[in-house]
């Protein structure tokens, strides 16, 4: 008797157990592999960055902005555990393509400036390995992170009531800010069809919208000269269009949100302007200045 009650009671504990642990691994979403293509090989492991510039028309408070946008790419080695860019190559280290992307517009009085890093591996499967993303205006500002582990790990802090402190987990899925590094690898590699999505971190929080992933409908099609990939989320009405160029390096001509508010439709465009290829961390000196003079940007 006192065996069977061992057994009987043990097997309690066992479900107990289990029933606490979330299994996320039916819901988590496996990205194509990645290989490199000699193309990619030879225009982007050269030491330098490609930097690219564009014109902004940035609808905020129901009004359209003018302002800039700069897309930064660049190759570098990364630290998987610890999530930062190496000092050095490795054998803990992996090679990954880095886009930051930044955004500065006036709102009236104030300025916004937003940034938005993506750390994306150049081979294999895996989803991005660290987003962030911050927005300042003097209000206050706000920041988001994403660090890849087991699940989707996610922390956010904002000076808004309600979006304090934010610890989330979620099941890994497409990733909006990831789409832009693939994109330059391999368009053809991109989610299509019905899919769930996590929009990206400069809409979830300029829209104070829940963080989670949503079901979205990625398609391509041909738009004159450019290829346009593009997400609609039909919860959040809104489309995300981004027109490039479908031969390798895959370069970005520009990029239009749309998102509908009480039955108005609010449009954000960011048209190219200008792009140089160089080792920007090096251009540190006011002899320097004149890159920005040809990027449009003083």
């Amino acid at each position: 008797m006192r065996s069977n009650y061992h057994l009987l009671f043990s097997g309690i504990i066992l479900l107990v157990l289990l029933s606490g642990c979330r299994d996320t691994s039916s819901d988590e979403v496996v990205l194509p592999q990645r290989n490199l293509s000699e193309e990619f090989k030879s225009y982007w492991f050269n030491g330098e960055a490609e930097i690219t510039s564009y014109k902004l028309d940035q609808s905020r408070y129901g009004e359209s902005r003018e302002g800039t946008a700069v897309l930064i790419y660049v190759t570098e080695e990364f630290l998987r555990e610890a999530q930062v860019k190496a000092n050095a190559k490795s054998d803990k280290t992996i090679p990954i393509l880095k886009l930051n992307s930044t955004k500065k517009f006036n709102t009236g009085i104030y300025p916004y400036s937003i940034m938005q890093s993506t750390f994306y591996p150049l081979e294999g499967k895996s989803h991005a390995l660290k987003i962030s993303a911050s927005i300042q205006e003097w209000c206050g500002h706000v920041y988001m992170q994403l660090n890849n582990r087991d699940v989707f790990k996610i922390n956010s802090h904002s000076y808004f009531e309600g979006e304090a402190d934010q610890d989330l987990e979620l099941s890994k899925t497409h990733l909006e800010n990831e789409v832009w590094t693939q994109l330059r690898i391999d368009p053809e590699l991109l989610p299509t069809g019905d899919i769930s999505m996590i929009p990206s971190f400069e809409y979830l929080r300029l829209a104070h919208q829940e963080i989670k992933a949503y079901n979205a409908l990625a398609e391509f099609y041909q738009d004159g000269d450019w290829s346009v990939y593009k997400i609609s989320y039909p919860e959040l009405k809104r489309n995300l269009k981004i027109y490039y160029s479908n031969i390798a390096p895959f370069k970005i001509e520009k990029w239009q949100e749309e998102i509908e508010v009480n039955g108005k439709l609010y449009t954000t465009t960011a048209t190219k302007m200008n792009e140089i290829k160089s080792d920007y961390w090096n251009k540190n000196s006011n002899k320097d200045l004149h890159l920005r003079e040809q990027l449009n940007l003083n």
